[in-house]
């Protein structure tokens, strides 16, 4: 027993002498610079000198220097640092990418119509103050560091960590190492111009690197006895390299910064400087070689990093254990709005209070609020409460309340327009947006939008819209044609004009359903027959309306997943043709679904169907098949094979397929066939499901520009003696 406790003893006291001894180890701290894409290379780095068994006691970095150094401080391994980086998408991240199921019905109208939008404010033009807000990269912070969102105090963090932030409107160096660590990382990277700055506790914050960009001195007085330092800034370019915006930025950075290395140099024990001037602060797409070229760097001072390690202590940092994706969101908090109401807020979550959500839902929540752009900041933490977590939500008012949105569109319809818009939020009452296009071209045109959005509450708005083209149209668009004679195709004025008021809500935090009143003036008139020849119609038209929306493609034009359901019912009341109009309702529904079948070929298909119930329509509320690229107005609808409004009826059913291969980045060849059936009262009997009568095919070339789809198609139908070719030009308005 006694040669037992001497034992123990003695085991104890070695332990003491190795804990000791551990203590006395020299403090390494590491020093990550800003710079952009070439940031990548401290992934490399990091990879070596976990390689080499060194332990990092201390982290500080700015710019790409602070994201990379905060998820290393946060836990992350190297290895685990590269996965996250090749997997995110820059692009992406760069333009604030927000996803297309994000937005509500009227966001995507407003994404998918103009093609320039700019600010407006005291009858002034303005520009963005930044290709983006950093919301995307907020998110995806959020969603990496959820591991240490308790932590307030970035020396609780596995390696205490800071990083450096400039206060945009004192040119002062701010010192980040308390507080979320997900926005000081965004902070501290906020390259001018590219990213918005970002408020911390009253300061407007931009990247650190404008006034420090290597912090070697604010690592030393954590405690640090060596340095390593990792340099992948830029030095001093000749004029003939200053060719853009960004790398006028860079060299405007760098100018207070190369004297100020010198110093930093010598203050650093071993520095790292990989050889990466042949790539820019956005080369993103070179992060594979940029990791390759930091990996190098190491290895060419790895002896000395070795002698670092003590002897037969190599360390070996732990993967980390991601906690789970998901969390329990007992409560929502939002600070006082101006303009907008908390259930509006809470409402563009689609999730709600005391509900289990992915941190992917979350961050689809977000997206749903930042779609609206009614924010200039949008910014979130999670509180533990002891059953749960608060989420806390802290939004700041865009200023901005006008907007000037410009548009251009050629089709084989309305030929071409230009489309001047003026948008005013905040009009009349608290979440509401005004709305006013004006389309200039071969015909004038313009819609009227009003809406007041509520959130999950009930939602209201009145829209009005005059549309007008001059076409020829097939006189046998109804049975008995719509004029007498021996006529196969009449030339038309075509003019409409509709207001609607409507209610609608959310249903099942996906659908849009909504209800609503019509008044419409529709005036059709002959232009190939005499002139005392009476107008076609020329009449008011009072009715009532209902519907449900669901839209969840990834693109409009060219979606490579989701689907998309529409139903209508729409009961036609009154006419002021009160001797010839007797009430009639149309019901139409849209079922569409596209999902790729091999990386870059896309499979669309769609089925769509209407019939009406009453005595007798009107034939221009009938279903008209034929055309491609048009905005469809009334029931008017594209049909390959066919020319405009060409074949119709008051009851159709339509299937569609179609194949796109991108074969280039943005550019689109695709192959498309259709097949209908339609006339009169065809659901009456089985007919309908028998084989197509009507058939049609095109084959296409589609570029994704800056205006919207730029796209030309040959098609043609069995059925028809001639081919057509369509063209169509920018977002369809």
């Amino acid at each position: 027993m006694k040669k037992l406790s001497i034992i123990f003893i003695l085991l104890l006291s070695s332990f003491s002498l190795f804990a000791q001894s551990q203590d006395k180890r020299p403090k390494i701290g590491l020093v990550l610079s800003g710079g952009g894409a070439k940031g990548f290379a401290h992934i490399g780095v990091l990879k070596v000198l976990e390689e080499a068994g060194i332990k990092i006691d201390y982290i500080g970095g700015t710019s790409m220097g602070a994201v990379i150094g905060g998820l290393y401080a946060s836990g992350y391994t190297a290895s685990q640092i590269d996965s996250i980086f090749q997997k995110t998408n820059f692009d992406e991240l760069i333009n604030d990418y927000i996803p297309r199921a994000s937005k509500n019905f009227y966001e995507k109208r407003n994404d998918e119509l103009y093609a320039f939008v700019l600010p407006f404010n005291k009858f002034r033009v303005g520009i963005p103050e930044a290709l983006s807000k950093g919301m995307y990269n907020f998110n995806l912070l959020t969603r990496l560091t959820r591991n240490v969102k308790d932590v307030k105090d970035f020396n609780q963090l596995p390696i205490p960590f800071l990083c450096i932030a400039t206060d945009i409107e004192t040119g002062e160096q701010v010192l980040l190492n308390k507080g979320n660590l997900a926005q000081a990382m965004l902070a501290s990277s906020a390259f001018p111009s590219l990213f918005s700055p970002v408020e911390i506790d009253g300061k407007l914050l931009i990247d650190g690197g404008v006034v420090n960009n290597y912090p070697v001195d604010e690592v030393l007085k954590l405690g640090a006895d060596i340095i390593i330092g990792v340099d992948v800034q830029d030095g001093l370019k000749d004029r003939t390299l200053l060719r853009d915006a960004t790398k006028i930025l860079v060299q405007i950075s760098n100018l207070n910064m190369i004297d100020r290395m010198k110093d930093n140099v010598k203050k650093t024990t071993i520095y790292i400087k990989p050889d990466i001037k042949e790539y820019g602060v956005i080369s993103f797409d070179k992060g594979r070689e940029i990791i390759t070229k930091g990996e190098e760097a190491t290895f060419a001072v790895y002896e000395a990093l070795k002698k670092l390690v003590p002897e037969n202590s190599a360390y070996h940092k732990p993967k980390l254990q991601i906690v789970s994706d998901s969390v329990f969101v007992s409560e929502v908090k939002v600070n006082e709005l101006k303009n907008f109401t908390k259930a509006y807020v809470k409402g563009k979550l689609r999730f709600k209070e005391g509900t289990t959500i992915t941190y992917e839902k979350l961050q689809s929540g977000i997206n749903n609020i930042k779609a609206t752009e009614n924010f200039s900041a949008i910014n979130y933490t999670l509180e533990p409460n002891g059953y749960g977590e608060t989420l806390n939500i802290s939004l700041k008012e865009d200023p901005l309340k006008t907007f000037l949105k410009f548009g251009l569109h050629y089709d084989g319809l309305y030929k071409s327009a230009v489309l001047a818009n003026i948008s005013q939020k905040n009009l009349f009452f608290k979440n509401d947006n005004a709305s006013l296009d004006l389309i200039i071209g071969d015909n004038l045109r313009y819609n009227l939008d009003y809406y007041v959005d509520n959130g999950f509450n009930i939602s209201f708005g009145f829209k009005s819209t005059f549309a007008q083209f001059n076409r020829n149209v097939a006189n046998s668009i109804q049975p008995g044609g719509i004029v007498g004679g021996d006529i196969s195709l009449i030339n038309i004025d075509f003019k409409d004009w509709t207001n609607q008021a409507y209610f609608q809500s959310v249903f099942v935090q996906k659908f849009l359903i909504g209800a609503g009143l019509e008044y419409k003036h529709l005036q059709i008139v002959p232009i190939t027959i005499a002139k005392n020849s009476p107008d076609i119609d020329n009449n008011n038209y009072v009715s009532a309306f209902g519907y449900l929306k669901y839209d969840a493609f990834d693109n409009k034009y060219f979606p490579t997943k989701g689907w998309s359901f529409s139903s209508d019912i729409h009961t036609y009341l009154m006419s002021s043709n009160n001797s010839g109009f007797n009430p009639f309702t149309i019901l139409k529904a849209d079922f569409s679904v596209a999902f790729k079948i091999l990386p870059k070929l896309v499979f669309k298909f769609q089925t769509d169907a209407g019939f009406s119930v009453g005595e007798e329509s009107v034939p221009f509320f009938n279903f008209v098949l034929g055309g491609y690229g048009f905005n469809a107005i009334n029931n008017f609808k594209p049909f390959y094979g066919y020319d405009f409004l060409s074949i119709g009826g008051n009851s159709y059913i339509k299937t569609s397929g179609t194949l796109d291969y991108e074969f280039y980045k943005k550019n689109h060849f695709n192959f498309s066939a259709n097949f209908a059936n339609l006339g009169n009262d065809i659901f009456s009997s089985l007919d309908w499901f028998s084989i197509p009568e009507l058939s049609g095919y095109a084959v296409g070339y589609g570029l994704d520009t800056i205006i919207g789809p730029v796209e030309v198609k040959y098609s043609w139908s069995p059925e028809t003696p001639s081919g057509y070719t369509w063209f169509s030009i920018g977002y369809v308005f």
